[in-house]
């Protein structure tokens, strides 16, 4: 069993594990179109988007189509299969725009202040230690940007309260399935 081990324990997910996940979202977008979901985002023309968790990159065409030749998506995974995926999405696709990257623990390669939009989708309730992850989810986006947080598999009180708990975001709006957050900033005087 191969098992990515830069993770929490917890996050760790066996490559095998992985593939069977991958193959029943398959099986689930025969019926339902996943990237229909990105219309609620309200997605603008040259905003600079990342996919946190894209898995098999299910909404990267479209959050591609979204941004348009003068946006930029980052497509950002803590596991190779996954970016693997989006290489070959992007490439399959010709998506210009879409740009995979692996993440290493809970830190993004990416400069700071850098994305518009952050998206986090059925990733959420696997995070071990999520004041650190918003932590980082903080230093990516800009200081007006957003983050739309998915439950996952976790209730709703509880999203709220490690989100609470980071002190780095505050709610601003919440649908059945998700939070819309934006950054929180001290100000010294």
């Amino acid at each position: 069993m191969s098992v990515n081990t830069n993770l929490p324990r917890s996050e760790a997910m066996a490559n095998w594990s992985y593939q069977l996940m991958r193959m029943s979202w398959k099986v689930m977008d025969l019926f339902h179109n996943p990237s229909k979901l990105l219309d609620d985002f309200s997605i603008e023309p040259g905003w600079t988007v990342i996919d946190y968790g894209c898995g098999p990159g299910r909404y990267l065409r479209r959050a591609s189509e979204q941004v348009g030749p003068d946006g930029k998506v980052f497509a950002v995974d803590i596991h190779e299969i996954a970016i693997s995926c989006a290489r070959r999405i992007v490439e399959k696709h010709n998506l210009s725009n879409v740009v995979p990257v692996k993440a290493t623990d809970y830190f993004v390669p990416i400069q700071e202040n850098t994305a518009d939009l952050i998206y986090v989708l059925d990733v959420f309730h696997m995070i071990s230690q999520p004041v650190l992850f918003l932590e980082e989810l903080h230093r990516l986006v800009k200081p007006n940007g957003r983050l739309i947080l998915e439950d996952g598999h976790q209730k709703r009180e509880k999203t709220s309260k490690k989100v609470l708990a980071s002190k780095r975001w505050k709610i601003v709006s919440e649908t059945n399935k998700h939070l819309v957050l934006r950054p929180i900033y001290k100000v010294i005087y």
